[in-house]
Protein backbone atom coordinates (compact mmCIF):
# COMPACT_ATOMS: atom_id res chain seq x y z
CA UNK A 1 0.00 0.00 0.00
CA UNK A 2 1.36 3.41 -0.91
CA UNK A 3 1.94 6.08 1.73
CA UNK A 4 0.79 9.51 0.61
CA UNK A 5 0.34 11.39 3.88
CA UNK A 6 3.60 13.27 3.26
CA UNK A 7 1.97 15.21 0.40
CA UNK A 8 5.00 15.16 -1.92
CA UNK A 9 4.04 14.34 -5.51
CA UNK A 10 7.38 15.09 -7.19
CA UNK A 11 10.75 14.41 -5.54
CA UNK A 12 14.17 15.01 -7.09
CA UNK A 13 17.53 13.71 -5.89
CA UNK A 14 21.08 14.87 -6.58
CA UNK A 15 22.78 11.49 -6.22
CA UNK A 16 26.17 12.50 -4.83
CA UNK A 17 28.91 10.50 -3.17
CA UNK A 18 29.62 7.47 -5.38
CA UNK A 19 33.31 8.33 -5.66
CA UNK A 20 33.74 8.96 -1.94
CA UNK A 21 31.88 5.72 -1.16
CA UNK A 22 34.39 3.79 -3.29
CA UNK A 23 37.41 5.67 -1.90
CA UNK A 24 36.39 4.87 1.68
CA UNK A 25 36.47 1.19 0.71
CA UNK A 26 39.70 1.43 -1.31
CA UNK A 27 37.78 0.52 -4.46
CA UNK A 28 37.91 2.03 -7.96
CA UNK A 29 35.39 4.78 -8.72
CA UNK A 30 33.45 2.48 -11.05
CA UNK A 31 32.61 0.31 -8.02
CA UNK A 32 30.97 3.34 -6.45
CA UNK A 33 28.98 4.01 -9.61
CA UNK A 34 27.82 0.38 -9.72
CA UNK A 35 26.70 0.63 -6.10
CA UNK A 36 24.96 3.87 -7.04
CA UNK A 37 22.98 2.08 -9.75
CA UNK A 38 21.78 -0.44 -7.17
CA UNK A 39 20.64 2.48 -5.02
CA UNK A 40 18.71 3.85 -8.02
CA UNK A 41 16.88 0.53 -8.31
CA UNK A 42 16.11 0.38 -4.59
CA UNK A 43 14.94 3.99 -4.30
CA UNK A 44 13.00 3.78 -7.56
CA UNK A 45 10.99 0.87 -6.18
CA UNK A 46 10.51 2.58 -2.82
CA UNK A 47 9.23 5.77 -4.48
CA UNK A 48 6.21 3.96 -5.87
CA UNK A 49 5.54 2.24 -2.55
CA UNK A 50 5.70 5.62 -0.79
CA UNK A 51 3.14 7.17 -3.13
CA UNK A 52 5.51 9.46 -5.03
CA UNK A 53 4.11 10.24 -8.48
CA UNK A 54 7.39 11.43 -10.02
CA UNK A 55 11.02 10.86 -9.08
CA UNK A 56 13.74 12.82 -10.91
CA UNK A 57 17.34 11.68 -10.55
CA UNK A 58 20.44 13.69 -11.52
CA UNK A 59 22.47 10.97 -13.26
CA UNK A 60 24.85 12.78 -15.63
CA UNK A 61 25.28 16.53 -15.88
CA UNK A 62 26.52 18.45 -18.90
CA UNK A 63 29.60 19.24 -16.78
CA UNK A 64 30.37 15.55 -16.18
CA UNK A 65 31.99 15.34 -19.62
CA UNK A 66 35.03 16.98 -17.95
CA UNK A 67 35.66 13.80 -15.98
CA UNK A 68 38.36 11.33 -17.14
CA UNK A 69 37.45 9.62 -20.40
CA UNK A 70 37.52 6.13 -18.92
CA UNK A 71 35.12 7.16 -16.13
CA UNK A 72 32.70 8.69 -18.64
CA UNK A 73 32.88 5.50 -20.71
CA UNK A 74 32.17 3.39 -17.61
CA UNK A 75 29.17 5.58 -16.74
CA UNK A 76 27.72 5.24 -20.24
CA UNK A 77 28.21 1.48 -20.08
CA UNK A 78 26.37 1.33 -16.76
CA UNK A 79 23.55 3.42 -18.22
CA UNK A 80 23.11 1.07 -21.16
CA UNK A 81 23.12 -2.02 -18.92
CA UNK A 82 20.61 -0.38 -16.57
CA UNK A 83 18.18 0.35 -19.39
CA UNK A 84 18.48 -3.11 -20.92
CA UNK A 85 18.21 -5.00 -17.62
CA UNK A 86 15.47 -2.94 -15.99
CA UNK A 87 13.05 -2.11 -18.80
CA UNK A 88 10.94 -5.22 -18.17
CA UNK A 89 10.64 -4.31 -14.48
CA UNK A 90 9.53 -0.79 -15.43
CA UNK A 91 6.82 -2.27 -17.62
CA UNK A 92 5.73 -4.77 -14.97
CA UNK A 93 5.49 -2.12 -12.25
CA UNK A 94 3.70 0.52 -14.34
CA UNK A 95 6.70 2.90 -14.27
CA UNK A 96 7.10 5.47 -17.03
CA UNK A 97 10.70 6.26 -17.95
CA UNK A 98 11.41 9.86 -18.90
CA UNK A 99 14.77 11.40 -19.81
CA UNK A 100 15.46 15.10 -19.32
CA UNK A 101 18.41 17.09 -20.63
CA UNK A 102 20.09 17.15 -24.04
CA UNK A 103 20.14 13.36 -24.28
CA UNK A 104 19.85 13.30 -28.06
CA UNK A 105 23.49 14.44 -28.12
CA UNK A 106 24.64 11.16 -26.53
CA UNK A 107 26.13 8.31 -28.57
CA UNK A 108 23.69 6.87 -31.18
CA UNK A 109 23.50 3.45 -29.49
CA UNK A 110 22.57 5.07 -26.17
CA UNK A 111 19.97 7.28 -27.87
CA UNK A 112 18.42 4.24 -29.57
CA UNK A 113 18.14 2.36 -26.26
CA UNK A 114 16.57 5.39 -24.59
CA UNK A 115 14.06 5.92 -27.39
CA UNK A 116 12.99 2.27 -27.18
CA UNK A 117 12.66 2.40 -23.38
CA UNK A 118 10.62 5.60 -23.51
CA UNK A 119 8.31 4.14 -26.14
CA UNK A 120 7.82 0.88 -24.21
CA UNK A 121 6.89 2.66 -20.98
CA UNK A 122 5.01 5.65 -22.42
CA UNK A 123 1.58 4.47 -21.24
CA UNK A 124 2.62 3.53 -17.71
CA UNK A 125 0.98 5.62 -15.00
CA UNK A 126 1.91 4.54 -11.45
CA UNK A 127 5.21 6.41 -11.22
CA UNK A 128 7.34 8.52 -13.54
CA UNK A 129 11.08 7.96 -13.21
CA UNK A 130 12.84 10.91 -14.84
CA UNK A 131 16.58 10.54 -15.34
CA UNK A 132 18.63 13.67 -16.06
CA UNK A 133 21.25 12.88 -18.71
CA UNK A 134 23.59 15.45 -20.23
CA UNK A 135 21.48 17.86 -18.20
CA UNK A 136 22.18 21.40 -17.02
CA UNK A 137 19.44 23.69 -15.72
CA UNK A 138 20.90 26.79 -17.37
CA UNK A 139 20.90 24.99 -20.73
CA UNK A 140 17.32 23.85 -20.09
CA UNK A 141 16.24 27.45 -19.43
CA UNK A 142 17.93 28.68 -22.61
CA UNK A 143 16.18 25.98 -24.63
CA UNK A 144 12.82 26.75 -23.01
CA UNK A 145 13.19 30.50 -23.58
CA UNK A 146 14.10 29.97 -27.24
CA UNK A 147 11.09 27.70 -27.72
CA UNK A 148 8.81 30.23 -26.03
CA UNK A 149 10.21 33.07 -28.15
CA UNK A 150 9.64 31.04 -31.32
CA UNK A 151 5.96 30.90 -30.41
CA UNK A 152 5.82 34.66 -29.88
CA UNK A 153 5.91 35.39 -26.15
CA UNK A 154 8.39 34.98 -23.33
CA UNK A 155 6.75 34.83 -19.91
CA UNK A 156 7.00 32.70 -16.79
CA UNK A 157 4.10 30.61 -18.07
CA UNK A 158 5.50 30.03 -21.57
CA UNK A 159 8.97 29.19 -20.26
CA UNK A 160 7.48 26.73 -17.75
CA UNK A 161 5.50 25.12 -20.57
CA UNK A 162 8.71 24.34 -22.44
CA UNK A 163 10.78 22.96 -19.57
CA UNK A 164 11.88 19.32 -19.77
CA UNK A 165 9.60 18.59 -16.80
CA UNK A 166 6.53 20.40 -18.17
CA UNK A 167 4.40 17.23 -18.14
CA UNK A 168 5.31 16.39 -14.52
CA UNK A 169 3.86 17.67 -11.22
CA UNK A 170 5.56 20.75 -9.71
CA UNK A 171 8.71 19.89 -7.77
CA UNK A 172 7.96 19.51 -4.07
CA UNK A 173 11.18 18.21 -2.53
CA UNK A 174 14.80 18.25 -3.67
CA UNK A 175 17.22 15.96 -1.83
CA UNK A 176 21.01 16.02 -2.05
CA UNK A 177 23.16 13.27 -0.58
CA UNK A 178 26.81 13.24 0.61
CA UNK A 179 26.81 16.43 2.69
CA UNK A 180 27.23 18.94 -0.13
CA UNK A 181 24.88 21.93 0.14
CA UNK A 182 24.37 23.31 -3.36
CA UNK A 183 22.10 22.72 -6.36
CA UNK A 184 24.87 22.18 -8.95
CA UNK A 185 22.85 23.51 -11.89
CA UNK A 186 19.95 21.10 -11.28
CA UNK A 187 16.27 22.05 -11.70
CA UNK A 188 16.93 25.71 -10.90
CA UNK A 189 13.56 26.92 -12.19
CA UNK A 190 11.61 24.00 -10.73
CA UNK A 191 13.27 24.40 -7.31
CA UNK A 192 12.07 28.00 -6.86
CA UNK A 193 9.60 26.96 -4.13
CA UNK A 194 10.66 23.36 -3.53
CA UNK A 195 11.74 22.28 -0.08
CA UNK A 196 15.44 21.39 0.13
CA UNK A 197 16.79 18.48 2.15
CA UNK A 198 20.48 17.74 2.60
CA UNK A 199 21.89 14.57 4.13
CA UNK A 200 25.43 13.38 4.84
CA UNK A 201 24.51 9.90 3.60
CA UNK A 202 26.53 8.90 0.53
CA UNK A 203 24.27 7.95 -2.38
CA UNK A 204 25.10 4.19 -2.44
CA UNK A 205 24.16 4.08 1.26
CA UNK A 206 20.87 5.96 0.78
CA UNK A 207 18.06 3.55 1.68
CA UNK A 208 14.25 3.63 1.57
CA UNK A 209 14.30 4.57 5.26
CA UNK A 210 16.35 7.65 4.36
CA UNK A 211 13.83 8.59 1.67
CA UNK A 212 11.03 8.11 4.20
CA UNK A 213 12.88 10.36 6.68
CA UNK A 214 13.17 13.08 4.03
CA UNK A 215 9.46 12.79 3.25
CA UNK A 216 8.57 12.98 6.95
CA UNK A 217 10.71 16.12 7.23
CA UNK A 218 8.92 17.54 4.21
CA UNK A 219 5.51 16.76 5.71
CA UNK A 220 6.40 18.73 8.85
CA UNK A 221 7.29 21.91 6.96
CA UNK A 222 4.89 24.78 6.39
CA UNK A 223 4.95 25.76 2.72
CA UNK A 224 4.02 29.40 2.08
CA UNK A 225 5.11 29.88 -1.57
CA UNK A 226 6.16 33.47 -0.83
CA UNK A 227 3.08 34.35 1.23
CA UNK A 228 2.75 35.03 4.95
Amino acid sequence: MSETHHGARHVAIIMDGNGRWAKKRHLPRIAGHRAGVEAVRTIGRAAGDLGIEALTLYAFSSENWKRPEDEVSDLMGLLKRFIVSDIDEFAANDVRLKIIGDWHALAPDVVALIEDAIARTAHNRRTTLAVALNYGAQDELVRAAKAAAAEGEISAETIAAHLDTADMPPLDLLIRTSGEVRLSNFLLWQAAYAELYFTDRLWPDFKPADLKAALDHFAARERRFGGL
